[in-house]
C-alpha cells in the first residue's frame, strides 16, 4: 500500500484519501472487473453523451482501474485521455492494463482533481463515470473543473439517483442494517436541481440531467453474487453476533435468488447522465 501523504488533497478530502488509497481501494482493484461489468448496460449511453472527437483531450475523474478512460483514449485516437483518482492501487492497476491492452495515449495519476493544478483550459471534455459524487467540497471542485474545460468544452457525468430509487442500494443497504436504522443520506448530485446550480455557480452552462434506467450485474449466481456482495458490504456485520450475521447473509441469498436471471444476477439501478458545457 502506498503512502498517502505524496498526493496533495483538499482537507476536506482527506477521508476519502485514506478510504481510497486504503482498505476500499484495494477491494475495488481487487474486484475491478466485477465492478465495472455491473454498471456495463451504462456505457453506451455514457459515452454517447461524451461525443468524444478524434482529436479531444479526455480528463477522467474518478477514473478507478481506468476503464472509461481507456475508453476515451480510444476514442480520441488523435488525442489522449488522462485519468486521476486518489487510489494508488487502482491506479497501478489501469497503467498494467493500458499497457497489456495496447492503448498508447492514456495517462494515470493520483489526484485530488478538487485542488489539482491541471492546465488551463486544458481538456475538450471531462467525464466522471460514479466518480464525481465524493467530493468534500462540491462548488470548489466543479470550479477548478470548470477551470481546465476549454471554453465550448463538455462536462459528462454519471451519478446515483437518491437511494429509494435503486433497488440494490436499498436492498443490499437494509439487508446488512440487520435491523438497525438504515442510514438515508443520499450521495451528491441526486438532486437534479441542486446538481444544476451547484454546476451553473461553478462556471458551466446548459445544465442537464436525464434520468436513465439499466439493470446491474452481482455475479453469475447466487453464489458469485453473495461472494461478491459479503466482501464488499461485510464489514457492517461485524459488530453482530454470529447468529445475526448468518441471518443476514441468508436474507441476502434469497434475496438475490429472486433475482437470478438466465443471464446471472440482475438489480435495477436508477441513475443520473449529467450534461453540461464551459461558456
Amino acid at each position: 500500500m502506498s503512502e498517502t501523504t505524496a498526493v496533495r488533497v483538499d482537507p476536506s478530502n482527506e477521508r476519502m484519501l485514506k478510504a481510497w488509497d486504503g482498505d476500499d481501494g484495494a477491494l475495488w482493484a481487487k474486484r475491478a472487473q466485477r465492478f465495472n461489468d455491473g454498471v456495463a448496460a451504462y456505457r453506451e449511453i455514457f459515452f454517447s453523451a461524451a461525443a468524444i472527437e478524434p482529436s479531444d483531450k479526455v480528463l477522467d475523474v474518478g477514473c478507478g482501474a481506468g476503464e472509461t478512460t481507456r475508453d476515451a483514449a480510444r476514442q480520441a485516437t488523435e488525442g489522449s485521455a488522462r485519468g486521476v483518482d486518489l487510489s494508488t492501487g487502482m491506479l497501478g492497476l489501469a497503467r498494467r492494463l493500458a499497457e497489456q491492452e495496447r492503448v498508447p495515449n492514456v495517462s494515470f495519476e493520483q489526484a485530488d482533481a478538487q485542488v489539482h493544478p491541471f492546465p488551463e483550459a486544458g481538456f475538450d471534455v471531462v467525464i466522471s463515470r460514479h466518480g464525481s459524487m465524493f467530493f468534500g467540497t462540491p462548488l470548489a471542485a466543479f470550479t477548478n473543473l470548470a477551470r481546465v474545460t476549454r471554453p465550448g468544452g463538455r462536462l459528462v457525468l454519471l451519478t446515483w439517483q437518491p437511494f429509494r430509487l435503486n433497488e440494490w442500494i436499498t436492498t443490499f443497504r437494509t439487508i446488512f442494517a440487520a435491523g438497525r436504522e438504515v442510514p438515508s443520506a443520499d450521495l451528491a448530485l441526486s438532486d437534479p436541481a441542486a446538481t444544476e446550480e451547484l454546476l451553473t455557480s461553478a462556471g458551466y452552462t446548459g445544465v442537464r440531467s436525464t434520468a436513465v434506467h439499466r439493470p446491474m450485474y452481482f455475479g453469475q449466481d447466487v453464489d458469485d453474487a453473495a461472494e461478491f456482495i459479503v466482501e464488499q458490504h461485510g464489514g457492517r456485520l461485524r459488530d453482530l453476533d454470529e447468529a445475526a450475521r448468518a441471518k443476514a447473509v441468508e436474507t441476502l441469498r434469497a434475496d438475490l435468488a429472486e433475482h437470478q436471471t438466465d443471464r446471472g444476477v440482475y438489480y435495477d439501478s436508477a441513475a443520473w447522465l449529467v450534461e453540461a458545457r464551459r461558456p
